[in-house]
């Protein structure tokens, strides 16, 4: 408690909020008696506070040394409120891993103000109901519209809510009633595309100052989260503005990592927060006034964590750009740079489009949004139901986390077309694209896009090399496209303005993409494209897979020299894909970046008519690389070395392919296609054992003794299995394929 009083001195907090953090910490205790690790279901998100009454109970990490809230808990008006980071914690599994069910007992009785016997309600949720029902509680089915007089406290997640069910839960706790409420931020932003001031919950319980954020957590236990170690009171995101101000004021001197974790704190929940917020926004606001002029993030002037104030007036200007209404959204500066200008004198069209609902994702215009510029989309009355959207820009990588920006940290935007004709705009502009999402009913949607600027758009099989050379490839947005129905590269304009053959580029990439299906058991016709979008700062790495697959500029040249990547090929795009191409069921622990690299070597053979080990240097030289397997089986072939080292683990892989082909990898990874559910393994073990045999029933072999010579565990009976076949050994194969 000490830390937390001497850290409200320093900042200069007033008595008041000093004894609310007394008080909270008197909360905080009997919340976590007897809690000393909690669950981590899934990717947990965030759960900020901000408010005097508002205190975080269980931290987690979102990268480096910074930490953000999971399980938090705020008094409101009469009543309570407890959050958690996920909805999983309210299922069964969770509530039986380490002290998880202990907490939401504690939050249960807390929240309704620590009543004996308190009436429960429950919104859905029949695990948690019966888990109360087996502690001895009084347990029931409620819907929002119950009559809430009936119940002592209320258990819910996200349901979607009218304005009156909101206005009527919110006045529940602040009339007494209790909340127990959980949520995956980021997940329920992706699913509704919607802001998180629109989250059901906060909009109930934001005035309290416990908010749902889209943080995504990392654990800091072996099966979650440590609930018993102390923890910085700056992920309180009103003492972290607090912070930072007495910075600013020369009051105080943060270390580079609580500078960090301020900003982190505050700017998490400021996403959360409208802007009519008298929490925290007031104060984010005058700091950044000390700003002055815009904070513009470019490659030559970036935005650090080294200048906290022109940082934060970075950060606000992307936040209110990006939730501002249409019709008064302007350029934001930074879109001059990235993702770049649209000439002034370039002309506004009408363009007619049919949108097939079958295939589900982006579906390229050939359109591009000025910044700050009006865009209209009519769609038909009969669609304005089939949750269609339209998304600005296809730089949807977000880089809040990141120590710099070198552009504004989200500058893609998607709306709702829940209307026949919508008006739609962004500050940064960008492509335009239609969005159909997942399980949409199969139909042709006509739709026509209005006061857009054309971008070159290269449809292998629809758009002719003549139209292509003498006027496409001249069109004057700053992003083009090249598209088949199996992938769409996303470059800027100025590496395609000189292309001459894009129909051959586009083949030789259909060729990779056949090859990825080939090795993975898919079909050639695909549901959708895959795609591959450049950027000038991504998320994580120097490329990631995903849905589009990102990279950065400096690769925009070469996605398109189809000479050069046919001579030496791309070994980082091919590992992208073949993340996208990856099975659990045939991935187990260690080697995530290990059989994505099965994909990269299959396209340098099938495709570059390469030998397979000569796309990446570290197994290139086979002398070193064999000399390498043998040093690590002489020192003991500890499978905790096996999995720390790709291109190590790789080369068990490489030995098999080395002696009987490609065809029987091919052969083991499509069996996995047609598994029964109760067939498929679900374990580690059940992974490794899985795949040893059904490889030696594929290559003829028992390979157990070649699993324990690598020192991969399995088990004695699924060596037992394969005691029918000869026994195989590196030394006993031939090379078939170099």
């Amino acid at each position: 408690m000490a830390h937390i009083l001497c850290l409200f001195a320093l900042l200069g907090f007033g008595g008041t909020l000093a004894l609310s953090a007394s008080a909270s910490e008197s909360d905080r205790r009997t919340l976590l008696e007897g809690v000393k690790e909690i669950a981590a279901p899934g990717i947990p998100g965030g759960v900020g506070v901000v408010g005097e009454r508002a205190f975080a109970l269980v931290v987690g990490k979102t990268g480096r040394e910074l930490l953000t809230p999971v399980v938090a808990a705020a008094s409101m008006g009469r009543g309570r409120i407890v959050g958690f980071g996920h909805d999983g914690y309210f299922g069964r599994e969770s509530l039986e891993t380490a002290d998880t069910g202990r907490l939401m007992l504690n939050a249960v009785r807390w929240a309704s103000s620590g009543k004996s016997a308190p009436r429960i309600g429950l919104i859905g949720l029949p695990q948690m109901q019966a888990f109360l029902q087996k502690n001895g509680l009084n347990a029931t089915a409620a819907t929002p519209d119950s009559d809430l007089s009936a119940f002592d406290l209320l258990v819910m997640t996200h349901p979607d809510l009218t304005e009156r069910q909101v206005t009527r839960l919110r006045a529940y706790v602040r009339g007494g009633g209790g909340l127990v409420a959980a949520s995956t931020g980021w997940g329920w932003q992706m699913i509704t595309g919607r802001a998180f001031v629109l989250h059901p919950l906060n909009q109930i319980a934001g005035e309290s100052g416990l908010i749902w954020t889209g943080a995504m957590l990392e654990r800091t236990s072996a099966r979650g989260f440590d609930a018993a170690k102390t923890f910085t009171p700056l992920t309180h995101a009103g003492m972290a503005a607090e912070a930072l101000t007495q910075q600013a004021k020369g009051a105080r001197t943060l270390t580079p990592t609580e500078t960090a974790q301020c900003l982190s704190s505050a700017l998490q929940a400021a996403t959360s927060l409208p802007d009519s917020d008298r929490l925290l926004m007031p104060r984010l606001r005058a700091l950044r006034a000390r700003a002055g002029q815009a904070a513009v993030p470019t490659a030559h002037s970036p935005v650090t964590l080294r200048d906290p104030v022109r940082r934060l007036a970075a950060a606000l200007d992307t936040m209110e750009a990006q939730r501002a209404r249409p019709e008064r959204i302007r350029p934001h500066p930074a879109a001059e740079v990235f993702p770049g200008a649209v000439p002034a004198d370039a002309p506004r069209i009408t363009r007619r489009l049919t949108l097939d609902t079958r295939v589900p994702g982006w579906h390229s215009s050939g359109l591009y949004a000025a910044p700050g510029e009006r865009i209209t989309v009519e769609i038909p009355a009969s669609a304005a139901q089939s949750r269609l959207s339209v998304r600005i820009g296809a730089h949807t990588d977000t880089i809040w986390d990141h120590e710099t920006w070198r552009r504004a940290p989200e500058i893609s935007r998607a709306f709702v077309l829940n209307a026949p004709k919508t008006q739609v705009a962004s500050a940064f502009g960008g492509l335009i694209y239609l969005e159909v999402p997942e399980g949409a009913k199969p139909e042709k949607v006509e739709a026509v896009i209005s006061g857009a600027v054309e971008s070159p758009l290269f449809r292998l099989g629809q758009t002719s090399l003549q139209e292509w050379r003498d006027r496409v490839r001249l069109l004057p947005a700053p992003w083009a496209e090249l598209a088949t129905d199996k992938l769409i590269l996303t470059v800027p304009s100025g590496a395609v303005r000189t292309l001459d053959d894009p129909e051959s580029l586009m083949r030789f990439w259909d060729q990779v993409m056949d090859a990825c299906a080939d090795l993975a058991g898919w079909s050639r016709k695909r549901v959708r494209p895959e795609r591959i979008v450049a950027d000038e700062q991504i998320s994580a790495g120097y490329m990631h897979s995903g849905y589009p697959i990102m990279t950065h500029l400096d690769v925009s040249g070469l996605v398109v020299d189809e000479a050069k990547l046919r001579r030496e090929g791309s070994w980082g795009h091919f590992h992208e894909l073949g993340h996208n191409h990856q099975s659990g069921d045939w991935t187990f622990e260690g080697t995530g970046e290990v059989t994505v690299n099965l994909f990269s070597m299959y396209i340098y053979h099938a495709v570059l008519g390469q030998p397979f080990d000569q796309g990446h240097p570290a197994i290139r030289d086979r002398a070193e690389r064999e000399a390498r397997a043998r040093r690590y089986m002489q020192d003991g072939a500890s499978f905790e070395v096996w999995k720390s080292d790709p291109f190590l683990a790789l080369t068990q892989y490489i030995q098999v392919i080395e002696a009987f082909g490609w065809e029987p990898i091919k052969k083991t990874i499509a069996e996995y296609r047609t598994l029964p559910a109760g067939q498929r393994p679900r374990t580690d073990d059940e992974k490794r054992d899985q795949w040893m045999v059904r490889l030696s029933r594929a290559v003829g072999r028992n390979l157990g003794p070649f699993f324990q010579a690598w020192g991969v565990p399995t088990s004695q009976q699924a060596r037992a299995a394969l005691a029918d076949l000869p026994t195989w050994m590196p030394s006993e194969g031939s090379a078939q394929e170099r």
